[in-house]
């Protein structure tokens, strides 16, 4: 075949799938942010486009803070969070007239992690995750023994989500007692699978992160328990599992997590349906997929703020919050 055959041929081809593929300038769907939240989200738009084949949904991963900022600049149509808006980004959305209602959509923990041949660190209490993680331990606190006495005399190296994640926007506040305080001395991503692979290949490391990314890697990982030291919660060191977090004894690591929409977006058709299948249909694959579904009040009550476009947040823009309850915060809105 000569090669102007060749090109006709191909042009013809292409014309035929090109005619066979929608518009999709018209029905894309844009969201961005948390990585945690991201494996219920493409879940969620992988179902939805089968149900709805003229729309196309892309999912980014930029972190909760991240996402925030596409979210308030306009860029993005959805965000996904981990932890609840903060008064910046607020101040953000309000400064680019983003209107956004706040949706929870599952619960998760985050778990506390070591490589597999790590026989020493089964437990450990929320004091010692400070001590460990504080800014004051940048540079001092560096081998395991200097944790807890008794274990061994041996660099500890540690894995964390970066400071555009919810996650440690969360784990911080839960921690060290306040939002973005940390030591700085850690490999830090964005990108939850590279902290995984972070803590797999190394015996003396500690990682933490959201528990979904343990269940997907439970062979490769070892969980540890941890102990907030309130026997109100329950007794000793827990491990996170569904119930745990479900029924709050996992503390203070268990929380919400967050789809935001911008309401002006919710008038668009496509849109209105996916955040009702994400909140319906998608109570299913919030399971599948690793994470806590959320009683179904809260699913209800969050219906009803897109329903009654409720914008705004039920935080009131504080960002991370421990041990709150998302059944109250919503009822007493509702009323």
């Amino acid at each position: 075949m000569n090669g102007w055959k060749t090109i006709r041929l191909a042009s013809a081809m292409v014309g035929v799938v090109m005619a066979a593929v929608p518009a999709w300038s018209a029905t894309l769907i844009k969201i961005d942010g948390s990585s945690t939240v991201y494996p219920i989200t493409e879940a969620v738009a992988e179902e939805f486009q089968k149900k709805d084949r003229t729309v196309r949904i892309t999912v980014g991963i930029s972190g909760t803070g991240g996402g925030f900022k596409k979210f308030c600049g306009g860029e993005t149509d959805l965000a996904d969070a981990s932890r609840p808006i903060k008064a910046t980004e607020v101040k953000q959305c309000l400064d680019n007239k983003i209107e956004y209602i706040e949706l929870p959509v599952a619960f998760d923990g985050l778990a506390v992690m070591v490589n597999p041949k790590n026989t020493w660190a089964t437990s450990m209490t929320v004091t010692e995750l400070k001590k460990l993680w504080e800014p004051a331990a940048q540079g001092k606190i560096t081998r395991w023994n200097q944790v807890r006495a008794g274990w061994p005399d041996k660099e500890i190296r540690l894995f964390g989500p970066g400071v555009d994640s919810g996650t440690y926007d969360y784990f911080t506040e839960a921690v060290v007692g306040k939002e973005h305080a940390s030591r700085g001395d850690y490999t830090a991503s964005e990108d939850d699978n590279v902290l995984v692979q972070g803590v797999v290949g190394d015996p003396l490391a500690l990682g933490f992160f959201g528990v979904s990314y343990y269940d997907s890697n439970k062979a490769r990982l070892k969980l540890v328990a941890i102990d907030d030291e309130n026997p109100k919660n329950g007794a000793g060191p827990i491990l996170p599992t569904a119930d745990t977090i479900k029924n709050g004894t996992y503390q203070p690591l268990s929380r919400p997590i967050f789809l935001y929409v911008n309401k002006k977006a919710l008038d668009r058709p496509e849109i209105a349906d996916l955040v009702k299948f994400y909140l319906t249909a998608g109570r299913e694959l919030v399971n599948e997929v690793g994470y806590i579904p959320l009683p179904d009040k809260v699913y209800e009550l969050a219906l009803k703020r897109v329903e009654t476009r409720t914008v705004g947040s039920v935080f009131g823009g504080k960002g991370s919050q421990v041990g709150v309850t998302l059944e109250s915060l919503l009822s007493v809105e509702s009323r």
